[in-house]
């Protein structure tokens, strides 16, 4: 995990977005192919994976526990698997850098192994909250010791007999949901998570993609103990999170015209689409198709006049990390855009309301946060500087406002968007942005 802080973003007002071009693979999906692979009988083939810091710490986590991975190169990656019973105990802690995916798939994952692991993170990961998952793996028979403010390091006793549950989340979450589905591998009886607004459900595709029963009716997901996973090819698609920020620079800067190729459409991730259109911009959804279970289009997004939207709640889960960019869209549309139902944003890599507003605020923006969302009303983005905190989303939304900035924005922190979107600059200045990085 890079820790340098003093990488700055700086980025030219103005410009177009024009081109054809493919993000990087999806965040999710490379995780969960890593891991899943890992667990499987014989050898998962992957290309598109991710080689961000995020997919390389589950990577390295699973090499740590014995199995034998090649790759990544050039996004292709065989994972020899070892089954559900042949992971190894580690000789250090696994340390995940600023995964909060990794931490908890892995929390639920290893609470039924036979030996003790720790799981450790940066900074900012050991102070997002783990009792979400803890308590539920404490009712499965789970032991899991963290800090008195439930944050990380985790500690995981190995060797305890997990029993199924039926459980109810408080709180939509894909990464609790998936957190209970893997630990439901290893305990006796059926597990079933039931979820109060539709969440990704790239686990419960994979699992079943690699021969594992996986029982869905509406708003619940259940597995049972004894299966087998087998080894599979996975070609993963690019990610809709970090076309984004693409789709929303092309849809606010005049002129532009940019098709991203590849891109998921997992209908638990196509919030952002929704938003957008809501708000009027102009994507076309092309080529659509299926590669290994999961759908995938191109999309081509032309420049539109925006407008102010109360942001409907049912959406809020589907775009849950999306809504940094979706800011900036609002800062660029005309009226008032109101985002409610979005808590969730406050414990991401940052409280992502208030950094976001913050820094809208810095650039003459009139951005309201509130417990649960923010009230923005569309204007002039000014000039000047922003700090990311850390948050690769954060400082990728501040480079896209600078399309319709009236001066240069200056954004701090920015070593972490090799997290999700490794080659960010390169690509963005190859579409027309006009952002340099120094550090």
């Amino acid at each position: 995990m890079s820790t340098d802080k003093n990488i700055r973003f700086t980025v030219a007002p103005g410009g177009a977005l024009r081109g054809t071009i493919r993000v990087p693979g999806d965040k999710s999906i490379s995780h969960r192919s890593i891991m899943l692979g890992s667990l499987a009988e014989g050898d998962t083939r992957i290309s598109g994976f991710l080689e961000g810091e995020d997919s390389l710490a589950t990577l390295a986590a699973f090499r740590a526990m014995g199995v034998r991975i090649e790759g990544p190169y050039d996004g292709e990656v065989t994972v020899h698997g070892v089954g559900l019973h042949g992971l190894q105990a580690p000789r250090e802690p696994l340390y995940l850098g600023n995964s909060g995916t990794s931490m908890r798939l892995l929390a639920g994952l290893l609470a039924g192994q036979a030996f003790d692991v720790e799981l450790t993170g940066d900074t900012s990961l050991s102070g997002r909250p783990m009792r979400r998952v803890i308590e539920p793996l404490t009712r499965m028979g789970a032991v899991v010791e963290a800090t008195p403010a439930g944050t990380a390091p985790l500690k995981i006793r190995g060797g305890q007999s997990l029993q199924g549950i039926d459980y109810a989340l408080p709180v939509a979450s894909a990464q609790v949901k998936s957190c209970l589905l893997l630990a439901g591998l290893y305990a006796s009886g059926r597990t079933c998570v039931t979820e109060p607004a539709p969440t990704r459900d790239h686990t419960e595709r994979m699992l079943a993609g690699m021969g594992y029963a996986v029982e869905r009716q509406a708003a619940k997901a259940c597995v049972q103990s004894g299966g087998h996973l087998q080894a599979t090819s996975i070609d993963v698609p690019a990610d809709i999170s970090s076309a984004a920020f693409l789709l929303v620079g092309a849809s606010i800067a005049a002129g532009s015209d940019l098709t991203l190729e590849h891109v998921g459409m997992n209908p638990t991730r196509t919030g952002i689409l929704d938003i957008l259109r809501l708000m009027g911009a102009s994507i076309e959804v092309l080529a659509e198709r299926e590669v290994g279970g999961e759908p995938v289009a191109d999309l081509r997004v032309r420049s539109a006049p925006l407008q102010g939207i109360a942001i409907p709640e049912a959406l809020v889960p589907l775009a849950i990390d999306e809504f940094p960019v979706l800011f900036v869209a609002a800062t660029c549309a005309t009226g008032e855009t109101v985002l409610t139902g979005a808590e969730e944003l406050r414990v991401k890599e940052s409280d992502r309301i208030q950094v976001m507003a913050d820094g809208l605020q810095a650039l003459g923006i009139d951005a309201r946060p509130t417990p649960d969302g923010m009230v923005i009303q569309g204007g002039v983005i000014g000039s000047g500087q922003v700090n990311s905190h850390g948050d690769h989303r954060i400082a990728m939304s501040f480079a896209m406002a600078a399309l319709r900035a009236s001066g240069e924005i200056r954004i701090d922190d920015c070593a972490n968007v090799n997290t999700s979107f490794p080659g960010f600059v390169n690509l963005a200045r190859g579409t027309g942005l006009d952002v340099r990085s120094d550090g």
